[in-house]
């Protein structure tokens, strides 16, 4: 299959050669531009543990200058390859498997009340973790440690495709980087065009867009995690 991925071009660059050792061709089209907060600051020694909930904490901590005083806490991360992106920057990290509720019960199985938690979040947030956590008594400071930059348009080269019909299946991850890309479709002329693929998504969430506009070739990963999806494709 010809697929397009639409993920921040580091994860994007993986997903890719994960999808073309399954014998794809894959073409690349960020819809959002990943950029570190490199003047956030905060003082370890007031937390218990860190919260992470995207690969782009990890790699936006490990820039940080004073990452070495943060390496002793626990982090506690949704799904593998955010944990994976911890580990690699130092941490021993635990995954929770799924989403942001397995990463709530995560939490409230490894804490009791009266722990205070680091959460490394990125300038756009789905859920509100402190507001989750405050009725067990776990306090959550957010910090941004990365922005999430919305593309207008997709790549001239990626309009000519879909408008072309030469593009068979395209992969979303998130709610809102799936309505960043139907956005761009519409600011390239394409919202009759993007219909025609099959549209793959991580979960629920990330097809609401696509559900919202009636599209009929949308097909969501049984588990929220990329090994699913993928093999969701292959299906």
């Amino acid at each position: 299959m010809r697929l397009l991925v639409t993920r921040p071009r580091m994860e994007a660059e993986r997903t890719a050669a994960a999808l073309r050792t399954r014998g794809h061709e894959v073409l690349i089209a960020p819809v959002l531009t990943i950029e570190p907060v490199t003047d956030a600051t905060f003082d370890p020694t007031l937390f218990d543990g860190i919260i992470m909930t995207s690969g782009n904490a990890a790699r936006a901590l490990a820039m940080h200058p004073s990452l070495h005083r943060w390496l002793a806490l626990p982090v506690v991360a949704v799904g593998g390859q955010t944990a994976q992106a911890a580990r690699d920057a130092g941490f021993s990290a635990v995954s929770a498997d799924g989403d942001a509720i397995d990463l709530l019960v995560l939490i409230q199985d490894r804490w009791a009340a009266g722990v205070r938690l680091l959460y490394l979040a990125g300038s756009d947030r789905s859920r509100d973790l402190a507001a989750d956590l405050a009725p067990e008594g776990i306090h959550v400071e957010t910090v941004v440690v990365y922005s999430a930059e919305a593309a207008d348009r997709l790549p001239e080269s990626v309009e000519d495709e879909i408008r072309g019909g030469t593009i068979d299946g395209v992969l979303h991850y998130s709610r809102r980087s799936t309505k960043i890309f139907l956005d761009c479709a519409d600011a390239g002329g394409l919202s009759g065009f993007v219909q025609a693929p099959t549209h793959y998504c991580l979960s629920p969430r990330a097809a609401e867009p696509l559900a919202a506009r009636q599209f009929s070739r949308i097909r969501v990963a049984p588990h929220p995690d990329e090994t699913a999806l993928l093999d969701l494709i292959a299906g």
